[in-house]
């Protein structure tokens, strides 16, 4: 069922599966507010437990004040969905400002999944609502963005399936470290019919050139650690066993370095590396513009009944199962 472009709030829509389908896709949109963040703590007795709706899906842990680890907990698959923006906004934003930091690792504490696609079940009106964040991009580019130019070094440690929005995150980071053996990257939207809207057109051929910017994004296939270190996906990939070992003692060396080098010297590169905000931009347009295609709806609908989000052969074998939806 097509979905006609009037405002989003009031859209009508006759088929549930399309609903859901279109909902899922409009995700990246949306803001929501009042999910808290919380830091690696013991809870004190007889504390409740946070309700489902307040799930906290991102712990930090200030191993140091000049190191933190951001870690995704949102089992089984490490889904990123609405509930995930106002949690990251707050990590992003306490990135930014604290002057003691030099260093933030993100990684997983999901076995199988750094971070993957969006949460396809919630209602449209839960993505549309919110206004630009501080760069004038929508939630989700704009903190991706703010993670590139922030004063602080990201580290990505990529150990399972970073897809979609995981690999943007990781291409928005300064470094990419992978499990050569448990690493999966992707950007799969094209296979489902729609652009990707976190800005990999403009980070990936930067870091690996046309022609193989072009393999990933269009191919919508799944790349492991040891092809995404040659293609310049990720810096390097390591045997499972080694990569935390290493990221770590990267992590704690930067650490202790003077925080207003650390920063001078990433600015100076940025200024010949980073793509600008209206590149950025002109990739969230696109993406907005395809969601509503049909094809992009269908695509969608037929990947939820195959057990998209619910499924574990599914979510691990994206990459296959996107290429069934191929015109044969």
């Amino acid at each position: 069922m097509k979905i006609k472009p009037t405002n989003p709030n009031n859209v009508v829509i006759v088929s549930l599966k399309f609903l859901t389908a279109t909902a899922v896709l409009m995700l990246p949109a949306l803001a929501l507010s009042g999910q808290a963040v919380a830091e690696k703590t013991t809870r004190p007795a007889g504390e409740q437990a946070q309700p489902a709706s307040e799930h906290t899906q991102i712990k930090v842990d200030k191993r140091t004040p000049a190191y933190w680890r951001v870690t995704f907990d949102n089992p089984p698959f490490n889904i990123f969905g609405p509930e995930t923006i106002p949690q990251m906004e707050k990590v992003v934003a306490e990135i930014e400002s604290d002057p003691d930091l030099r260093v933030v690792v993100f990684d997983s504490a999901v076995p199988g999944f750094f971070l993957t696609h969006y949460n396809f079940t919630p209602p449209l009106s839960e993505s549309t609502s919110l206004p630009s964040g501080t760069t004038g991009l929508h939630p989700l580019p704009d903190m991706l963005v703010r993670i590139s130019k922030a004063p602080v070094v990201s580290i990505a440690l990529i150990r399972g399936r970073a897809t979609g929005v995981g690999s943007e995150l990781a291409l928005a980071s300064d470094m990419r470290f992978a499990s050569r053996e448990k690493a999966i990257l992707s950007q799969w939207e094209v296979g489902a019919g729609f652009v990707p809207g976190g800005g990999p057109m403009a980070r990936l051929p930067r870091l690996m050139g046309r022609g193989r910017a072009l393999e990933v994004l269009l191919g919508s296939d799944d790349i492991n650690g040891d092809l995404a270190e040659e293609y310049g996906y990720v810096n390097r990939s390591f045997p499972d066993d080694r990569l935390d070992p290493f990221v770590d003692t990267l992590a704690t060396r930067i650490s202790g370095f003077d925080r207003q080098a650390i920063a001078d010297t990433k600015r100076l590169v940025d200024y010949a590396s980073l793509p600008s905000d209206p590149e950025i931009g002109a990739g969230w347009d696109a993406f907005i513009t395809s969601v509503q295609r049909p094809v992009a709806q269908k695509n969608i609908g037929k990947l939820m009944d195959m057990g998209l989000q619910t499924n574990p052969d599914i979510e691990a074998r994206l990459g296959h199962y996107t290429g069934t939806l191929a015109d044969k």
